[in-house]
């Protein structure tokens, strides 16, 4: 006859089925694992396109090439990440404009916005080369914080890209395409996949 378990055993196993249920109730679980794949794949591809971040006396064109080409990049992005996000959303029944959804939101957005405001600035001061490092350092924040309320990968990426930044920051500025194509692709592919294989889709 089998001994029962031990109530110390029961109790510890409640609390731990407790603490995981809370965890996935207070998490935003619709980051779109496949849709960062697509997303590092059209950024590898911009990056190919693109090419080195031209130099600060390399003209306007160049600049505004380099430029054009990956706030295309952006644009796309943003179309196939929010897509495939509200898609997995509907999938498993996770709102978008409430409970951690909101939350996860409302700290991503405005990093994004402080990107945007500092872009505008630093393209119209032809401080194109310090455009990488801001990109990836801000990106890299809007991720990290707003994974605080998503699965635990997830800030984990934001401060792998917050490094890049700081690289790109503080490196040579030939650096900055490839450090992008590090962060916004390679980066992209490999968490997107992990977080599609462990969270599903």
């Amino acid at each position: 006859m089998a001994s029962p378990q031990p109530l110390r055993d029961k109790a510890l196993e409640n609390i731990r089925f407790i603490r995981d249920t809370m965890e996935r109730a207070g998490s935003f679980t619709a980051v779109p694992g496949w849709g960062m794949v697509a997303v590092g794949l059209t950024a590898l591809a911009a990056a190919g396109l693109a090419g080195p971040v031209p130099a600060a006396g390399a003209g306007s064109g160049p600049a505004t090439r380099w430029f054009a080409l990956w706030l295309v990049e952006a644009v796309l992005a943003l179309g196939i990440g929010s897509a495939t996000l509200l898609r997995k959303a509907r999938a498993a029944n996770d709102p978008v404009l409430s409970g951690p959804g909101r939350r996860f939101g409302l700290s991503f957005l405005p990093p994004i916005v402080v990107g945007g405001v500092l872009t505008i600035a630093l393209s119209r001061a032809g401080q194109v080369t310090l455009l990488p490092g801001t990109w990836l350092l801000l990106y890299g924040t809007a991720v990290a914080t707003a994974g605080a309320f998503s699965v635990r990968v997830v800030p984990l990426l934001g401060l792998c890209f917050m490094a890049l930044g700081v690289a790109a920051l503080f490196g040579p500025p030939a650096w900055g395409t490839a450090l992008m194509a590090a962060g916004f692709g390679g980066l992209h592919v490999l968490f997107g996949t992990i977080i599609a294989r462990r969270y599903g889709g």
